[in-house]
C-alpha cells in the first residue's frame, strides 16, 4: 500500500510545510500540493495529480479534511468513489482512516450529517418557495422573452418565413429556447 498525500493552501502568502510535515510523518510516499488555490471546487491540479496516480489499496492522506474539499457533500461523494476503487482515505487531524472500524464509523457519521443537512436546507427552501408563490411572488429567474417579444418572434417565424435560428439570435435566447417558449404560449392560448 502506498500513502498518498495532498496538501493545499489558499493564499499564495501562506506555506505548506505544516502539512508537508505532517504527511511525511506520516509516511507518505508521494505528495502533491496545491497553492493559492481555494477549495470550493474539486478542479485542481496538484489534487488531479495525487487522484490519478492512486491504486487498489492505496491510501489518500491529508494534514485536514478541509484542505482537501468545503462541501461535505463533495468529499463524501470524493471519498465513497475511493472506496469504490478500493482505495483508502485518512485525514490525520480529524483521526478519519477508513481502513479501521472506527475510522469508517466516523465517516458515516459525517455523511449522514452532510444527508440530514441537504434535506434541512431543501425543506427550508421548498418552505421559502411556497411563502413566496403565496404572495405573488415570481420564482425562478426573469423570462427570457417578454410577451411582446414572444408575439414578435412567433410573427417573424409564422408569417415572414424567418427561421428559428435567425430569430433566436435576434432576441439572444437558443433556438431550442425559442422552440419551448412558443409551444408553451400555443399551449396557454
Amino acid at each position: 500500500m502506498w500513502k498518498i498525500g495532498y496538501c493545499r493552501v489558499s493564499t499564495s502568502d501562506q506555506n505548506l510545510d505544516l502539512q508537508m510535515a505532517a504527511l511525511e510523518r506520516a509516511e507518505c510516499t508521494e505528495i502533491f500540493s496545491d497553492h493559492g488555490i481555494s477549495g470550493a471546487g474539486f478542479e485542481r491540479p496538484g489534487l488531479n495529480q495525487a487522484l490519478r496516480s492512486l491504486r487498489d489499496g492505496d491510501m489518500l492522506v491529508v494534514w485536514r479534511l478541509d484542505r482537501l474539499g468545503r462541501s461535505l457533500v463533495d468529499l463524501i461523494t470524493l471519498i465513497n468513489d475511493l472506496a469504490a476503487k478500493r482505495i483508502e482515505f485518512h485525514s490525520l487531524t480529524e483521526a478519519i482512516d477508513t481502513s479501521t472500524s472506527g475510522g469508517r464509523l466516523t465517516f458515516h457519521i459525517m455523511g449522514a450529517m452532510a444527508e440530514f443537512e441537504r434535506a434541512i436546507i431543501s425543506e427550508r427552501t421548498k418552505a421559502g418557495m411556497r411563502v413566496a408563490r403565496a404572495r405573488g411572488s415570481r420564482i425562478g429567474r426573469k423570462p427570457s422573452l417578454t410577451a411582446d417579444d414572444r408575439i414578435a418572434a412567433r410573427i417573424a417565424i409564422e408569417e415572414h418565413g424567418r427561421t428559428v435560428s435567425a430569430v433566436a439570435a435576434d432576441y439572444n435566447v437558443h433556438p431550442r429556447s425559442l422552440i419551448r417558449i412558443l409551444k408553451q404560449d400555443a399551449t396557454v392560448g
